[in-house]
Protein backbone atom coordinates (compact mmCIF):
# COMPACT_ATOMS: atom_id res chain seq x y z
CA UNK A 1 0.00 0.00 0.00
CA UNK A 2 1.26 3.48 -0.82
CA UNK A 3 2.45 5.83 1.86
CA UNK A 4 -0.27 8.28 3.01
CA UNK A 5 0.00 11.94 2.05
CA UNK A 6 0.35 12.86 5.75
CA UNK A 7 0.92 10.56 8.75
CA UNK A 8 -2.37 9.66 10.45
CA UNK A 9 -1.03 10.74 13.83
CA UNK A 10 -0.46 14.26 12.54
CA UNK A 11 -3.93 14.34 11.03
CA UNK A 12 -5.55 13.34 14.34
CA UNK A 13 -3.53 15.95 16.23
CA UNK A 14 -4.49 18.57 13.66
CA UNK A 15 -8.18 17.58 13.88
CA UNK A 16 -8.27 17.94 17.65
CA UNK A 17 -6.32 21.18 17.39
CA UNK A 18 -8.87 22.58 14.91
CA UNK A 19 -11.81 21.94 17.23
CA UNK A 20 -9.87 23.16 20.27
CA UNK A 21 -9.38 26.51 18.55
CA UNK A 22 -13.14 26.78 17.94
CA UNK A 23 -13.88 25.88 21.57
CA UNK A 24 -11.59 28.69 22.74
CA UNK A 25 -13.09 31.15 20.21
CA UNK A 26 -16.67 30.32 21.21
CA UNK A 27 -15.79 30.52 24.91
CA UNK A 28 -14.25 33.99 24.49
CA UNK A 29 -17.21 35.21 22.41
CA UNK A 30 -19.76 34.11 25.04
CA UNK A 31 -17.85 35.50 28.03
CA UNK A 32 -17.43 38.85 26.27
CA UNK A 33 -21.21 38.98 25.88
CA UNK A 34 -21.75 38.73 29.62
CA UNK A 35 -22.30 35.00 30.13
CA UNK A 36 -20.96 33.11 33.09
CA UNK A 37 -17.62 31.47 32.26
CA UNK A 38 -18.84 28.01 33.32
CA UNK A 39 -21.90 28.25 31.05
CA UNK A 40 -19.72 29.58 28.21
CA UNK A 41 -17.22 26.74 28.61
CA UNK A 42 -19.94 24.05 28.68
CA UNK A 43 -21.64 25.55 25.62
CA UNK A 44 -18.38 25.73 23.67
CA UNK A 45 -17.29 22.19 24.55
CA UNK A 46 -20.69 20.58 23.86
CA UNK A 47 -21.25 22.49 20.59
CA UNK A 48 -17.83 21.79 19.10
CA UNK A 49 -17.65 18.22 20.40
CA UNK A 50 -20.94 17.34 18.67
CA UNK A 51 -19.75 18.96 15.44
CA UNK A 52 -16.41 17.12 15.75
CA UNK A 53 -18.25 13.79 16.03
CA UNK A 54 -20.35 14.71 12.99
CA UNK A 55 -17.19 15.60 11.09
CA UNK A 56 -15.66 12.24 12.00
CA UNK A 57 -18.85 10.49 10.87
CA UNK A 58 -18.90 12.09 7.45
CA UNK A 59 -15.15 11.56 7.11
CA UNK A 60 -15.62 7.83 7.71
CA UNK A 61 -18.54 7.53 5.29
CA UNK A 62 -16.75 9.50 2.55
CA UNK A 63 -14.06 6.84 2.14
CA UNK A 64 -16.57 4.64 0.31
CA UNK A 65 -17.58 7.17 -2.36
CA UNK A 66 -15.79 8.46 -5.45
CA UNK A 67 -16.32 12.09 -6.57
CA UNK A 68 -19.31 12.27 -8.94
CA UNK A 69 -22.45 14.29 -9.50
CA UNK A 70 -24.69 11.60 -7.99
CA UNK A 71 -22.49 11.20 -4.93
CA UNK A 72 -22.34 14.96 -4.50
CA UNK A 73 -26.11 15.03 -4.01
CA UNK A 74 -25.80 12.23 -1.48
CA UNK A 75 -23.08 14.10 0.43
CA UNK A 76 -25.14 17.29 0.42
CA UNK A 77 -28.19 15.49 1.83
CA UNK A 78 -26.09 13.58 4.37
CA UNK A 79 -24.41 16.82 5.55
CA UNK A 80 -27.79 18.54 6.03
CA UNK A 81 -29.09 15.54 7.98
CA UNK A 82 -25.99 15.50 10.18
CA UNK A 83 -26.32 19.23 10.79
CA UNK A 84 -29.96 18.80 11.90
CA UNK A 85 -28.97 15.96 14.24
CA UNK A 86 -26.15 18.07 15.67
CA UNK A 87 -28.48 20.98 16.43
CA UNK A 88 -31.01 18.64 18.02
CA UNK A 89 -28.45 16.94 20.28
CA UNK A 90 -26.71 20.21 21.15
CA UNK A 91 -29.98 21.82 22.24
CA UNK A 92 -31.06 18.73 24.18
CA UNK A 93 -27.72 18.30 26.00
CA UNK A 94 -27.32 22.00 26.80
CA UNK A 95 -30.91 22.31 28.11
CA UNK A 96 -30.27 19.29 30.32
CA UNK A 97 -27.07 20.80 31.76
CA UNK A 98 -27.93 24.54 31.82
CA UNK A 99 -31.72 24.42 31.77
CA UNK A 100 -32.41 26.88 34.62
CA UNK A 101 -30.74 29.94 33.06
CA UNK A 102 -33.45 31.81 31.07
CA UNK A 103 -30.99 34.28 29.54
CA UNK A 104 -28.86 31.44 28.23
CA UNK A 105 -31.91 29.49 26.98
CA UNK A 106 -33.03 32.54 25.06
CA UNK A 107 -29.56 32.89 23.48
CA UNK A 108 -29.50 29.20 22.61
CA UNK A 109 -32.87 29.31 20.80
CA UNK A 110 -31.97 32.50 18.93
CA UNK A 111 -28.60 31.17 17.72
CA UNK A 112 -29.71 27.75 16.45
CA UNK A 113 -29.72 28.96 12.82
CA UNK A 114 -26.23 30.46 13.18
CA UNK A 115 -24.99 27.27 14.87
CA UNK A 116 -26.56 25.19 12.11
CA UNK A 117 -24.99 27.29 9.35
CA UNK A 118 -21.57 27.07 11.01
CA UNK A 119 -21.93 23.33 11.54
CA UNK A 120 -23.09 22.66 7.98
CA UNK A 121 -20.23 24.66 6.45
CA UNK A 122 -17.75 22.84 8.70
CA UNK A 123 -19.16 19.42 7.81
CA UNK A 124 -19.11 20.26 4.09
CA UNK A 125 -15.50 21.44 4.41
CA UNK A 126 -14.53 18.16 6.08
CA UNK A 127 -16.38 16.21 3.37
CA UNK A 128 -14.55 18.07 0.58
CA UNK A 129 -11.16 17.62 2.25
CA UNK A 130 -11.87 13.92 2.80
CA UNK A 131 -12.96 13.52 -0.80
CA UNK A 132 -9.76 15.18 -1.97
CA UNK A 133 -7.73 12.99 0.39
CA UNK A 134 -9.37 9.79 -0.90
CA UNK A 135 -8.97 10.87 -4.53
CA UNK A 136 -5.26 11.71 -4.19
CA UNK A 137 -4.54 8.60 -2.11
CA UNK A 138 -6.24 6.30 -4.61
CA UNK A 139 -4.50 8.02 -7.50
CA UNK A 140 -1.14 7.50 -5.80
CA UNK A 141 -2.06 3.86 -5.13
CA UNK A 142 -3.05 3.35 -8.79
CA UNK A 143 0.20 4.94 -9.95
CA UNK A 144 2.16 2.71 -7.59
CA UNK A 145 0.36 -0.39 -8.89
CA UNK A 146 1.07 0.73 -12.46
CA UNK A 147 4.73 1.33 -11.64
CA UNK A 148 4.94 -2.07 -9.93
CA UNK A 149 3.37 -3.77 -12.94
CA UNK A 150 5.77 -1.95 -15.29
CA UNK A 151 8.70 -2.92 -13.08
CA UNK A 152 7.64 -6.57 -13.01
CA UNK A 153 7.18 -6.60 -16.78
CA UNK A 154 10.60 -5.03 -17.25
CA UNK A 155 12.23 -7.55 -14.90
CA UNK A 156 10.48 -10.39 -16.72
CA UNK A 157 11.76 -9.13 -20.07
CA UNK A 158 15.28 -8.72 -18.70
CA UNK A 159 15.19 -12.25 -17.34
CA UNK A 160 13.86 -13.58 -20.64
CA UNK A 161 16.63 -11.82 -22.57
CA UNK A 162 19.34 -13.36 -20.41
CA UNK A 163 17.80 -16.82 -20.54
CA UNK A 164 17.80 -16.68 -24.35
CA UNK A 165 21.53 -15.91 -24.35
CA UNK A 166 22.57 -18.98 -22.38
CA UNK A 167 21.29 -22.11 -24.22
CA UNK A 168 23.37 -21.95 -27.42
CA UNK A 169 26.55 -21.18 -25.44
CA UNK A 170 25.78 -24.11 -23.13
CA UNK A 171 25.11 -26.45 -26.07
CA UNK A 172 28.33 -25.43 -27.80
CA UNK A 173 30.31 -26.00 -24.60
CA UNK A 174 28.74 -29.42 -24.04
CA UNK A 175 29.51 -30.40 -27.63
CA UNK A 176 33.11 -29.34 -27.12
CA UNK A 177 33.33 -31.34 -23.89
CA UNK A 178 31.90 -34.35 -25.69
CA UNK A 179 34.53 -34.00 -28.43
CA UNK A 180 37.36 -33.65 -25.89
CA UNK A 181 36.23 -36.50 -23.65
CA UNK A 182 37.70 -39.21 -25.85
CA UNK A 183 40.93 -37.63 -27.07
CA UNK A 184 41.79 -35.15 -24.29
CA UNK A 185 39.96 -36.18 -21.09
CA UNK A 186 41.99 -33.85 -18.86
CA UNK A 187 40.96 -30.81 -20.91
CA UNK A 188 37.36 -32.08 -20.92
CA UNK A 189 37.37 -32.28 -17.10
CA UNK A 190 38.92 -28.81 -16.91
CA UNK A 191 36.28 -27.41 -19.23
CA UNK A 192 33.49 -29.02 -17.17
CA UNK A 193 34.84 -27.30 -14.05
CA UNK A 194 35.12 -23.96 -15.84
CA UNK A 195 31.61 -24.30 -17.22
CA UNK A 196 30.31 -25.15 -13.75
CA UNK A 197 31.98 -22.06 -12.25
CA UNK A 198 30.64 -19.85 -15.03
CA UNK A 199 27.05 -21.08 -14.72
CA UNK A 200 27.16 -20.86 -10.93
CA UNK A 201 28.16 -17.20 -11.18
CA UNK A 202 25.44 -16.59 -13.76
CA UNK A 203 22.69 -18.07 -11.58
CA UNK A 204 23.70 -16.03 -8.53
CA UNK A 205 23.29 -12.69 -10.31
CA UNK A 206 19.90 -11.20 -11.09
CA UNK A 207 19.28 -8.95 -14.07
CA UNK A 208 19.29 -5.66 -12.19
CA UNK A 209 22.47 -6.32 -10.19
CA UNK A 210 25.23 -3.77 -10.65
CA UNK A 211 28.77 -5.11 -10.33
CA UNK A 212 32.13 -3.44 -10.39
CA UNK A 213 34.02 -3.73 -13.65
CA UNK A 214 36.64 -5.81 -11.85
CA UNK A 215 34.00 -8.40 -10.86
CA UNK A 216 32.54 -8.43 -14.37
CA UNK A 217 35.96 -8.97 -15.95
CA UNK A 218 36.67 -11.79 -13.52
CA UNK A 219 33.47 -13.54 -14.56
CA UNK A 220 34.19 -12.83 -18.23
CA UNK A 221 37.55 -14.55 -17.85
CA UNK A 222 35.75 -17.79 -16.95
CA UNK A 223 33.86 -17.55 -20.23
CA UNK A 224 37.04 -16.81 -22.18
CA UNK A 225 38.81 -19.78 -20.60
CA UNK A 226 36.02 -22.06 -21.82
CA UNK A 227 36.14 -20.60 -25.33
CA UNK A 228 39.92 -20.96 -25.46
CA UNK A 229 39.55 -24.66 -24.73
CA UNK A 230 37.09 -24.90 -27.64
CA UNK A 231 39.14 -22.90 -30.15
CA UNK A 232 42.66 -23.51 -28.84
CA UNK A 233 45.46 -21.30 -30.17
CA UNK A 234 43.14 -19.62 -32.69
CA UNK A 235 41.58 -17.38 -30.01
CA UNK A 236 43.63 -14.65 -28.35
CA UNK A 237 42.28 -11.90 -26.13
CA UNK A 238 43.79 -8.64 -24.93
CA UNK A 239 42.14 -6.76 -22.05
CA UNK A 240 43.31 -3.19 -21.48
CA UNK A 241 41.69 -1.98 -18.26
CA UNK A 242 42.25 1.43 -16.77
CA UNK A 243 42.76 1.34 -13.01
CA UNK A 244 40.25 4.17 -12.47
CA UNK A 245 37.51 2.08 -14.09
CA UNK A 246 37.83 -1.09 -12.00
CA UNK A 247 35.43 0.13 -9.31
CA UNK A 248 32.89 1.61 -11.72
CA UNK A 249 29.50 -0.11 -11.92
CA UNK A 250 27.79 -1.88 -14.79
CA UNK A 251 24.94 -4.42 -15.14
CA UNK A 252 26.00 -7.97 -14.43
CA UNK A 253 26.84 -10.31 -17.32
CA UNK A 254 26.82 -7.48 -19.86
CA UNK A 255 30.18 -8.14 -21.51
CA UNK A 256 29.78 -11.87 -22.16
CA UNK A 257 27.22 -11.65 -25.01
CA UNK A 258 29.24 -8.83 -26.63
CA UNK A 259 32.45 -10.84 -26.52
CA UNK A 260 30.54 -13.91 -27.70
CA UNK A 261 29.33 -11.88 -30.68
CA UNK A 262 32.93 -10.81 -31.38
CA UNK A 263 34.10 -14.44 -31.27
CA UNK A 264 31.28 -15.47 -33.58
CA UNK A 265 32.16 -12.87 -36.24
CA UNK A 266 35.89 -13.14 -35.66
CA UNK A 267 36.36 -16.92 -35.72
CA UNK A 268 33.42 -18.50 -37.49
CA UNK A 269 34.04 -16.76 -40.82
CA UNK A 270 37.84 -16.51 -40.77
CA UNK A 271 40.77 -18.88 -40.68
CA UNK A 272 43.90 -18.71 -38.59
CA UNK A 273 44.43 -16.87 -35.33
CA UNK A 274 42.49 -13.79 -34.28
CA UNK A 275 42.80 -11.34 -31.41
CA UNK A 276 39.80 -9.82 -29.66
CA UNK A 277 40.63 -6.68 -27.71
CA UNK A 278 38.66 -5.26 -24.81
CA UNK A 279 39.43 -1.79 -23.47
CA UNK A 280 37.88 0.38 -20.75
CA UNK A 281 38.01 4.06 -19.87
CA UNK A 282 36.15 6.64 -17.82
CA UNK A 283 34.87 9.76 -19.54
CA UNK A 284 32.23 12.37 -18.55
CA UNK A 285 30.85 10.20 -15.73
CA UNK A 286 30.46 7.23 -18.09
CA UNK A 287 32.19 3.88 -18.13
CA UNK A 288 33.22 3.23 -21.73
CA UNK A 289 33.71 -0.36 -22.90
CA UNK A 290 35.09 -1.13 -26.33
CA UNK A 291 35.27 -4.60 -27.90
CA UNK A 292 37.07 -5.06 -31.24
CA UNK A 293 37.27 -8.13 -33.42
CA UNK A 294 38.57 -8.75 -36.94
CA UNK A 295 36.32 -10.16 -39.64
CA UNK A 296 36.61 -11.17 -43.24
CA UNK A 297 34.53 -8.79 -45.41
CA UNK A 298 34.35 -11.45 -48.10
CA UNK A 299 32.54 -13.99 -45.91
CA UNK A 300 31.02 -11.91 -43.09
CA UNK A 301 28.82 -8.83 -43.27
CA UNK A 302 28.32 -7.55 -39.71
CA UNK A 303 25.68 -4.91 -40.19
CA UNK A 304 24.93 -2.25 -37.63
CA UNK A 305 23.04 -3.80 -34.73
CA UNK A 306 23.23 -7.28 -36.25
CA UNK A 307 22.89 -10.35 -34.05
CA UNK A 308 20.65 -11.33 -31.18
CA UNK A 309 23.50 -10.81 -28.72
CA UNK A 310 23.94 -7.11 -29.52
CA UNK A 311 20.22 -6.40 -29.93
CA UNK A 312 19.50 -8.04 -26.58
CA UNK A 313 22.23 -5.99 -24.87
CA UNK A 314 20.84 -2.82 -26.42
CA UNK A 315 17.34 -3.73 -25.26
CA UNK A 316 18.59 -4.53 -21.77
CA UNK A 317 20.41 -1.19 -21.54
CA UNK A 318 17.23 0.59 -22.57
CA UNK A 319 15.20 -1.24 -19.92
CA UNK A 320 17.74 -0.36 -17.24
CA UNK A 321 18.61 3.22 -18.24
CA UNK A 322 15.78 4.25 -20.61
CA UNK A 323 18.25 5.32 -23.31
CA UNK A 324 18.82 4.00 -26.82
CA UNK A 325 22.23 5.59 -27.40
CA UNK A 326 24.34 3.47 -25.05
CA UNK A 327 25.47 0.86 -27.61
CA UNK A 328 27.11 1.77 -30.90
CA UNK A 329 28.70 -0.49 -33.54
CA UNK A 330 31.22 0.56 -36.16
CA UNK A 331 32.70 -1.31 -39.14
CA UNK A 332 36.08 -0.04 -40.41
CA UNK A 333 37.85 -2.10 -43.08
CA UNK A 334 38.26 -5.53 -41.42
CA UNK A 335 37.67 -4.43 -37.80
CA UNK A 336 34.26 -4.53 -36.14
CA UNK A 337 33.94 -2.37 -32.99
CA UNK A 338 31.22 -2.46 -30.36
CA UNK A 339 31.19 0.47 -27.94
CA UNK A 340 29.09 0.69 -24.80
CA UNK A 341 28.84 3.51 -22.30
CA UNK A 342 27.36 2.92 -18.85
CA UNK A 343 26.10 5.94 -16.86
CA UNK A 344 27.58 6.23 -13.39
CA UNK A 345 25.44 7.61 -10.58
CA UNK A 346 26.92 10.60 -8.79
Amino acid sequence: MSKPILPYKRIIIGYFGWWSIWIVAQFILLTQNGFDWSHALIDAIVTQLVFALAGYTINTSMHSYQPSGRNSIYVLGWSLALTALCIFFQRWILFEIIGEDEKYNHLLDNTLIIRGAFGWLTIILIAILTWFWVYVSERKENEKRKDDATHLAREAELSNLRQQLQPHFLFNSLNSISALAGSRPEEARKMIQQLSDFLRGTIKKDDSTLLTLEEELSHLQLYLDIEKVRFGHRLNTVIQKSEETLNLKLPSLLLQPIVENAIKFGLYDTIGEITISISTRKENNFLWLEVKNPFDPATSVPKRGTGFGLSSVQRRLYLLYFRNDLLVTLQEENIFTTTIKIPQTV
